[in-house]
């Protein structure tokens, strides 16, 4: 295995979007004195391939892009099933690699295996918003901040030396790391439910709290995170409050708000049940679990449980990261509060049926029944937001909204099956039981996969391809080498 570097990776499927996000980047690296290899992870298909690749060729960067599109994916998941010598096993890969959240995010852990590992989303960036006035934190407040309106001034970009704040603890002893770090057992958002990261209901200000805990100074951090800006970690149903609450709003879709940091520090904790995989760094020397390999939003949930095991511990880092929600490509809306229902059911069972950690894997009980109680919770949930949707439409004085806001009530009814109670139980019941079942065998043939990778990288590089862009030597003028 070559010498431990640090890999900057960006997983997407919209690559049309994704030279801006290298740029921003790159500019970071360059101007705090970084020269990473970035990779693009990209979720693409071939025609968009085709059709958005030249965007990247277009690009001026310092350091060199690398990019695993299509193609290369499928070379590589071709090396892994020949190394494997069985043919009932390729199904099984490819669903581990499958094109999805965690899928995307699976290579990025072959390709950095034996190094270190940070990750940035394509609508990600290297700045992040602070309030102009920022107040003093409390003795256990980790974290404070507050939604503004777009509108609103008393906010200003500040950007971040994001590697090194990564470097400063990835893979190092807690005995190792900055002393301006607090340390703790774990993280609480006052927002959120603990274990499962839902939203309690819609607040205008949150904080993160830490609860004390001891910490063996041996313990290694094995992942990490920045805060993050423009969108606070929040669910779908939030972005929907927002909506209701802004009688000026038309497109439910729009943010029309951003959160800002107030005030932060630094944090080592026990567990993290937080993990925000959207700016995420790994410690992926010896190899890590996968990600769930799903099109659910909770692909990093599998994290959140496997950080529990002994001498192993999570981050908050001294950075901050902006989330510039991005909405090409992505699903409705509605959609997404119906995928995040079923995740938040898979992420209850998965937890209450957990039995065994190890360096590579978790391993659950859980087979993916789903009783009447469970579908009917859900549903009395999402029912009360129509309903209030529904009301809001009838109170809405302008036209353009309250067409929206019937539209949006029709879609939720359509998406929930018509809150039909046997008809959601029984697609609900089919979807999970699918998800299950690839869970189990994805965690059962991923350790071999590692071992795999992590010879086949002593001899070669995985399949991959330098982007050829323009090669600046230096931003200042920005002079090109090519």
């Amino acid at each position: 295995m070559k010498p431990k570097e640090t890999f900057f990776v960006i997983p997407t499927y919209r690559l049309r979007d994704v030279a801006e996000t290298i740029e921003e980047y790159d500019r970071n690296f360059w101007a705090n004195g970084h020269s990473p290899k970035m990779i693009i992870f990209d979720d693409s298909s071939l025609v968009n391939y085709k059709k958005y690749y030249p965007l990247l060729e277009q690009t001026k960067t310092v350091n060199d892009i690398f990019y695993v599109g299509p193609r290369e994916k499928e070379q590589f998941i071709t090396l892994l099933s020949d190394r494997l010598r069985d043919k009932k096993l390729d199904s099984l890969v490819r669903n581990l690699f499958r094109p999805s959240y965690g899928g995307n995010r699976n290579f990025t852990l072959r390709y950095t295996l034996g190094h270190l590992m940070v990750s940035s989303d394509d609508d990600m960036r290297p700045d992040a918003l602070i309030e102009t006035s920022p107040e003093s934190l409390s003795s256990d407040e980790i974290c404070r901040g507050k939604l503004f309106r777009k509108d609103e001034s008393g906010y200003v970009h500040r950007s971040f030396d994001l590697l090194t704040a990564f470097e400063d603890v990835l893979g190092k002893k807690v005995s190792q790391i900055p002393e301006n770090y607090e340390i703790g057992e774990l993280v609480v958002d006052s927002t959120m439910d603990l274990e499962t990261n839902t939203t309690k209901g819609y607040f205008r200000e949150s904080s993160l709290l830490l609860r004390s805990g001891h910490i063996s100074e041996d313990a290694i951090v094995k992942m990490a995170q920045t805060f993050r800006t423009g969108t606070n970690d929040i669910d779908t149903l939030d972005f929907v409050q927002m909506y209701l609450n802004n009688d000026s709003q038309i497109n439910p879709d729009d943010l029309n708000e951003l959160y800002v940091l107030v005030n932060f520090r630094p944090v080592i904790t026990n567990k993290n049940w937080r993990m925000d995989c959207g700016v995420a760094g790994y410690d992926n020397r010896l190899g890590l679990p996968p990600f769930f390999p799903t099109r659910l939003r909770f692909e990093d949930y599998i994290y959140r449980l496997w950080i529990q095991q002994e001498n192993v511990v999570a981050a908050h880092v001294d950075a901050v990261q902006n989330h510039n929600r991005n909405n090409y490509m992505r699903s409705p809306l509605v959609s997404e509060i119906f995928n995040e229902e079923i995740s938040n059911l898979l992420k209850r069972k998965i937890k209450d049926s957990l039995y065994h950690l190890d360096d590579l894997t978790i391993k659950f009980g859980y087979n993916g029944d789903v009783t009447l109680q469970d579908s009917e919770e859900i549903l009395q949930k999402i029912t009360a937001t129509h309903t209030e949707i529904v009301k809001a439409a009838q109170k809405a004085q302008d036209q353009d909204r309250k067409e929206s806001l019937q539209l949006f009530a029709a879609n939720l009814s359509r998406v929930f099956y018509g809150f039909e109670p046997d008809f959601f139980q029984q697609n609900v019941s089919r979807i999970i039981d699918d998800v299950v079942s690839q869970f189990h065998a994805a965690l059962e043939i991923w350790p071999t996969l590692v071992e795999i990778c992590y010879f086949q990288k002593d001899k070669q590089d995985l399949p991959q391809i330098r982007v050829d862009n323009q090669k600046l030597k230096t931003r200042n003028g920005a002079k090109s080498v090519n």
